[in-house]
């Protein structure tokens, strides 16, 4: 994992146990707003890991070409 991706997660975990905290057992304006940041931060970090995928991919192609460029 980079450190990037540590310091996303770190950040969301603080960020959630801190709706958590503040939140009541009622569907208030804070539950639902903290609901709503649940599902932000689920978003980003499926993204953040789908183009981490991307780049790898990008990376490999990459090599690839260049090892098949060094081959001829």
């Amino acid at each position: 994992m980079t450190l990037m991706k540590k310091i996303i997660y770190v950040l969301c975990l603080v960020a959630m146990m801190a709706v958590v905290s503040g939140c009541e057992d009622t569907d208030g304006a804070g539950e639902k707003l903290g609901k709503q940041f649940d599902q932000a931060m689920e978003q980003a970090k499926d993204k953040m890991d789908e183009m981490t995928d991307q780049a790898k991919d990008q990376a490999r192609d990459a090599l690839d070409k260049a090892r098949e460029a060094l081959d001829e």
